[in-house]
């Protein structure tokens, strides 16, 4: 068992993300910002993945990155999910950079690294570890075929594609997208066609694909944790000021056995988090480690079902205001509720949680 604490580094790497995102992603931004046909915050990404490293954390010094591992890239996103930042960090930061990682891809790496180019992996948003890819067919250095509700795919510059049993690199430019009306408009989908779309192989088999895969729903854990914590930190904050009957809603013990029980919840979820990135920090996840798998298949079925329940108590227990445009809690709502269905839902973990342990079907 890996230490599950923060490191000082890793605390000081906190301070600095929210520091920036205090200042660059306030709640009422990231609101105005849904109301734009930008797919993200151009200005944020800047300074979260280029100035301040974070998009090549996990990529060897060598190749311009920081040479740190997932553990490091897991506090970023719980940062991320606290404010529920419209940035494309989980699909170019996290997948297409373990995706290239694994595939031992150097060049696009480095570009990745730097922030200055977003990769996007070309599968289905709610596309789980170990699912089969869409069906995209490669053929003479070109890939064909569609790929529905690809995240942050409006944003990509290059299409990581799974086709005929291998990875391809596609220049967004040569792919037709289209804008899908999603329920969170902080991550914008998009459906993406490739008619004879000029392709390089980046990796050939499906070990880049499952690792990107596994380290996505790793790391996604980690943004449910981090949106969990601003739920119930917001929350505790209203029922302490908020007053009825002459003493603050705070006090009634209805309230506070939910929150108690909200918090014994997000300390579960700290716990499976970390533990899963640790667990992608350290194991081979190409290679197909069972106990990694394992990990992260606990960490999604635990942290996805926390982060809906604190974003409905959020908005619930903030009364009238909680249910309106004017309050950020149904942003946090649906982040929630589209990260529980991002990278797999609960009971796909859970399923295949009981693969990996043996356990006799119900």
């Amino acid at each position: 068992m890996s230490d599950l604490l923060y490191s000082e580094i890793e605390n000081d790497l906190r301070a600095s993300v929210r520091e920036v995102l205090a200042d660059k992603a306030p709640w009422t931004s990231v609101l105005a910002g849904t109301e734009k046909d930008e797919p993200y915050d151009a200005a944020l990404w800047r300074a979260v993945a280029g100035q301040l490293g974070c998009a090549g954390l996990p990529v060897p010094e060598d190749l311009g990155g920081a040479g740190a591992t997932w553990r490091e890239t897991a506090v970023v996103m719980e940062e991320l999910g606290r404010c529920t930042a419209p940035v494309p960090f989980l699909g170019s930061a996290v997948t297409a950079t373990a995706a290239l990682l694994a595939a031992g891809e150097r060049d696009l790496l480095a570009r990745l690294a730097s922030g200055g180019t977003i990769a996007v992996l070309a599968v289905p948003f709610s596309t789980a570890p170990g699912d089969a890819a869409p069906e995209v067919r490669a053929a003479d250095g070109t890939v064909t075929g569609e790929v529905t509700s690809v995240a942050d795919g409006m944003a990509a510059e290059v299409f990581l594609v799974p086709a005929s049993g291998g990875l391809y690199a596609v220049d967004a430019a040569d792919a037709r997208r289209t804008a899908v009306t999603s329920l969170d408009m902080t991550r914008r989908l998009a459906d993406v066609t490739f008619s004879g779309a000029p392709a390089r192989l980046v990796a050939e088999g499906a070990d880049a694909v499952r690792a990107a895969l596994l380290t996505g729903a790793a790391m996604l854990a980690s943004e449910q944790l981090g949106l969990a914590e601003r739920c119930l930190d917001d929350t505790v904050a209203y029922v302490k000021t908020r007053y009825q009957f002459g003493r603050p809603v705070g006090s009634y013990q209805g309230l506070k056995h939910r929150l108690a029980d909200l918090w014994t919840s997000i300390t579960q979820a700290r716990a499976v988090a970390r533990h899963a990135a640790s667990s992608v920090a350290a194991g081979d996840v190409a290679a197909g480690d069972d106990d990694t798998a394992i990990a992260v298949a606990v960490a999604q079925a635990h942290c996805s079902a926390v982060a809906v329940k604190a974003a409905e108590e959020c908005v619930q227990m903030h009364g009238g205001i909680g249910f309106t445009w004017e309050h950020p809690a149904h942003l946090y709502l649906k982040r929630a509720k589209a990260d529980s269905i991002a990278l797999g839902t609960p009971d796909r973990h859970r399923a295949a949680l009981a693969r990996l342990a043996d356990l006799p079907p119900a």
